[in-house]
């Protein structure tokens, strides 16, 4: 571990160094490269740095405390120094471990977040809707940026689907775990037996992807237009501005009506049809790996259960870490850390112990 943080803090100085440098500082191109980098590097160079002081002063304490002659008030002190900084060391050294760990390459792309009605009929549709605004409201505290992608209400004020981007730094490492089957138990407002339904609703978190990170060939896609339906702005019900994409060589198809325009529905097809295409790719390459290396906290696959949501009895509970939390009112306001960090843990955790395996 130690070797490579001395590299590491190395090449943060030499970056520092560059940048300083009047043949560099003229290139901007090349100056977003090395902030960029040196910003990545930073919280791990300071945490070493830290750690490197910690050590540094608990081997100060323990000469002192060897020192012949000792004045046994001094001593004390002395005593109490080392117990401090060696929970510090240990603390740092742990907080290190962690940092790294092997990082999944998407943790820092923005997302995609597509969420489906499932089992329950119209109730199933309202649950949608609430874990739209659920997510919503949690990205709007995090002042991540969020834009609905696409549509289709069931009429009661549901959703059958939709799909929405989230933008911010390390959205996808966030919101990477809530993909899954999403569970409610409650009494729908249309039951007047009082009795307590289960619904359920999907979850798909898909990183973003650029053009460059993913090259779809024109060739390969058929593009449909048609007339949007349902409701929207002067324009979208009068034209044919609503356009279906249609991967050919997958079959992986992408509807698009929400925007006024052909080419705004277009670009957001695309955006979304990139994101289902690097997704099914990771999902074809875990597939060829052993079961260990692809459970992390969960399998991740959309089949398995992950979360319920339990209105009688004010409870959220997530079935991957069994961890239970008697506040849902607050959950659905978008208070979603304590359940992130949670996961992130364990998470952490899991490849913790892989390596420890290996």
């Amino acid at each position: 571990m130690f070797e490579s943080l001395i590299n590491v803090e190395k090449r943060y100085d030499e970056i520092a160094d560059l940048m300083a440098d009047s043949s560099t500082s003229t290139d901007y191109e090349v100056m977003a490269k090395l902030a960029k980098e040196r910003s990545d590097l930073e919280s791990l160079v300071e945490t070493y740095r830290s750690f490197k002081t910690a050590e540094r002063e608990m081997q100060e304490a323990r000469a002192m405390l060897a020192e012949e002659g000792q004045d046994p008030d001094l001593a004390e002190m002395a005593r109490e120094e080392i117990e401090r900084l060696q929970e510090t060391v240990e603390t740092l050294q742990q907080t290190l471990q962690v940092m790294l760990l092997p990082s999944d390459p998407a943790d820092d792309k923005n997302v995609i977040v597509e969420i489906r009605a499932g089992t329950g009929g119209d109730e199933a549709g309202l649950f949608a809707a609430d874990l739209y605004r659920m997510y919503a409201r949690w990205a709007e505290a995090q002042r991540y940026k969020v834009d609905l992608l696409s549509q289709s209400e069931t009429g009661v004020g549901g959703f059958k689907e939709v799909i929405f981007s989230v933008r911010g730094q390390r959205a996808y490492s966030r919101l990477k775990h809530e993909s899954g089957v999403h569970r409610v138990q409650r009494v729908p407002v249309t039951e007047s037996q009082g009795r307590i339904h289960t619904s359920t609703a999907t979850v798909a978190v898909l990183p973003e992807m650029s053009e460059v990170e993913v090259e779809i060939s024109p060739n390969e896609i058929r593009i449909d237009v048609f007339r949007a339906g349902g409701p929207g702005g002067q324009s979208v019900n009068t034209t044919d501005s609503a356009v279906r994409l249609t991967h050919l060589p997958t079959g992986l198809v992408v509807s698009c009506q929400d925007e006024k325009s052909q080419l705004q529905n277009r670009a957001r097809a695309l955006q979304i049809l990139r994101a289902r295409l690097y997704a099914m790719e990771m999902e074809r390459q875990l597939e060829e790996q052993t079961e260990a290396r692809r459970s992390q906290v969960g399998s991740g696959e959309r089949s398995e259960k992950v979360r319920t949501y339990n209105f009688p009895q004010n409870r959220v509970t997530d079935h991957r870490i069994g961890l239970t939390l008697h506040r849902l009112d607050s959950v659905l306001e978008g208070d979603l850390d304590e359940l992130i960090e949670a996961l992130t843990a364990a998470e952490q955790a899991e490849k913790m112990a892989r390596l420890g395996d290996t």
